[in-house]
């Protein structure tokens, strides 16, 4: 998430520290670990990891409710990147760390990554592998109470902000290119997420008149 100024504040490095020990303590100990990606993870995790999979979420689907003021937005004009909430299904990958000689980075890396500002909860949820296997995963779900929390702004109000913010990491819109790139190569649909494409692209088109 986003460090800048403008932006939502990070959590102290006291507090972060806190609440990655207290998540590394609900893990069992020495024991695999599988994560759960709806967004970037799905084409870059960043972590070393044993086993990958598609993975299915049943109660949860990916929404573009998340304020970014850096990746993929400005404090001028913020952007928006997805949080896993409430309801509905989700497709997405899942990758399984090796609770021995993996785990430790991976959740350093994850917490520099998404655990910035505390709008995301680490939650486990039950997932299907590859429509068959059944396991627990960890997924980063967003927090509604935050301020950065966006989902409830009107549908056309983000497809504005999708349309035409810029951050570091490039386009908004191309984040939402990407994330429906990446299900369309593992043979998966978001009914959701393409209808945000369509609202999107209205809101490029040049107004007539």
């Amino acid at each position: 998430m986003d460090r800048q100024a403008g932006s939502y504040p990070a959590l102290s490095e006291e507090e972060s520290e806190r609440r990655k020990r207290e998540f590394l303590a609900l893990l069992p100990p020495r024991e695999d670990v599988w994560f759960f990606g709806y967004g970037s993870l799905m084409w870059d995790p960043g972590f070393d990891h044993l086993e990958s999979a598609v993975a299915e979420l049943d109660g949860w689907h990916r929404s573009f409710c998340v304020l970014s003021h850096r990746y993929r937005g400005s404090p001028e004009r913020p952007g928006l990147v997805l949080g896993l909430d409430k309801g509905g299904l989700c497709a997405g990958m899942a990758y399984r760390v090796c609770g021995v000689s993996q785990l430790e980075e991976a959740v350093d890396y994850l917490w520099v990554r998404e655990m910035v500002t505390g709008i995301y909860d680490p939650t486990p949820v039950p997932a299907t592998l590859d429509g068959t296997r059944q396991t627990a995963c960890w997924a980063f779900v967003v927090n509604r109470e935050h301020p950065q929390y966006m989902g409830h702004l009107d549908k056309s109000v983000r497809a504005g902000m999708i349309a035409h913010a810029i951050g570091g990491r490039g386009p908004n819109i191309e984040y939402l290119d990407n994330t429906l790139a990446r299900l369309a190569s593992m043979g998966m649909e978001d009914s959701g997420l393409g209808e945000m494409r369509e609202f999107v692209g209205s809101a490029l088109e040049p107004r007539k008149g």
